[in-house]
C-alpha cells in the first residue's frame, strides 16, 4: 500500500498507456484493418526494434531542440511578463505584439526562420520558442498580479523596493501560475520542434515521419508518433514532478494528500 501511494501517479500513467496499447492491438485484430492503414502495436514495436539506434538518435535530436526552445521560452517569457506587469507602455505594446504573434500560424512562419537561420537547430528552436512563449507570458503575468492589496500595502509601508517586492512577494505567489503555463508550454515546444523539423528537415522525429511518408511506411510513421507521445508524457510529468517538489506548501499539492495520513 505504501508503494502504491508513493508511485500512484507513475503507475496510473503506465497503466493507462499499457491499456491503450492493448485496446489498440485488440481493435486491429478484430476489425482486420489492413496494416498499411493502421498497424497493430506489435508491428509498431517490431519496427522500433528494427533500428533502435536510428530512432534513439532522432528522439534525442527532437528532445534537445524541444528542451532548448522550452528553456528559452521560460526565460524570455518571465522577463516579458515582468516588463508587462511593471510598465503600462510595455503592457500595451508587448501584449498586443504577443497576441498578434500567437494568432499567426507557425507553419507559415517556419519557412521564414529557415531562410533567416538555415536548416539547422536554430530555426527549429525559434519555432518552438514562438509557440511555447505565449502561455508562459500570460500565466506568469497573471500570477505576478495576483497579489492581495493588503500585502502590497504592507510592503509599501515597510519601504520595500520594487526588486524586493518582485523577489519576495510576487514571484512566490506567481509560482503556481508559472508552472501551469510551463505545463502547457512544454507540450507546445514539442509541437513547435516537429513543425520546424517538417519544414527544415535534417534529423529528428519530424524528419523521420516525412521520410516514412515518402515511402508510405505507415509502421515507421506510427513508431515516430508513439515515441513523440512518450516524450510528451515524460516532459509533462517532469514539470509536474518539479511543481510538486518546489511547491509542497500550495493547496493544490496538499489536496493530493489523503486526509488523516
Amino acid at each position: 500500500m505504501a508503494f502504491w501511494r508513493a508511485n500512484e501517479r507513475a503507475i496510473t500513467v503506465i497503466s493507462v498507456l499499457a491499456g491503450s496499447l492493448v485496446l489498440w492491438e485488440f481493435a486491429t485484430r478484430v476489425s482486420h484493418v489492413p496494416q498499411f492503414l493502421l498497424p497493430a502495436p506489435s508491428v509498431v514495436i517490431a519496427e522500433l526494434f528494427k533500428a533502435p539506434g536510428l530512432y534513439a538518435v532522432n528522439s534525442l535530436a527532437t528532445l534537445r531542440v524541444t528542451l532548448t526552445g522550452f528553456g528559452l521560452a521560460v526565460v524570455l517569457g518571465i522577463l516579458l511578463a515582468v516588463a508587462i506587469v511593471h510598465s503600462r507602455i510595455m503592457e500595451h505594446s508587448l501584449y498586443t505584439l504577443l497576441v498578434a504573434l500567437n494568432s499567426l500560424p507557425k507553419v507559415a512562419l517556419a519557412p521564414l526562420f529557415v531562410i533567416w537561420l538555415g536548416t539547422g537547430s536554430p530555426s527549429k528552436t525559434t519555432v518552438a520558442v514562438t509557440i511555447a512563449i505565449f502561455p508562459i507570458v500570460i500565466d506568469t503575468a497573471l500570477g505576478l498580479r495576483s497579489i492581495e492589496p493588503d500585502v502590497m500595502n504592507m510592503a509599501k509601508v515597510m519601504r520595500a523596493s520594487r526588486w524586493q517586492i518582485l523577489r519576495r512577494i510576487r514571484f512566490p505567489h506567481a509560482l503556481p501560475a508559472m508552472f501551469a503555463g510551463m505545463k502547457v508550454a512544454i507540450s507546445l515546444a514539442l509541437v513547435g520542434t516537429i513543425v520546424g523539423e517538417f519544414v527544415a528537415g535534417g534529423e529528428g522525429l519530424g524528419s523521420a515521419i516525412l521520410a516514412a511518408q515518402g515511402t508510405f511506411d505507415t509502421a515507421q510513421v506510427f513508431a515516430c508518433i508513439v515515441l513523440l507521445g512518450v516524450l510528451g508524457t515524460i516532459l509533462f510529468y517532469t514539470i509536474d514532478f518539479l511543481e510538486r517538489r518546489l511547491m509542497p506548501w500550495h493547496h493544490s499539492q496538499r489536496l493530493l494528500v489523503i486526509p488523516g495520513e
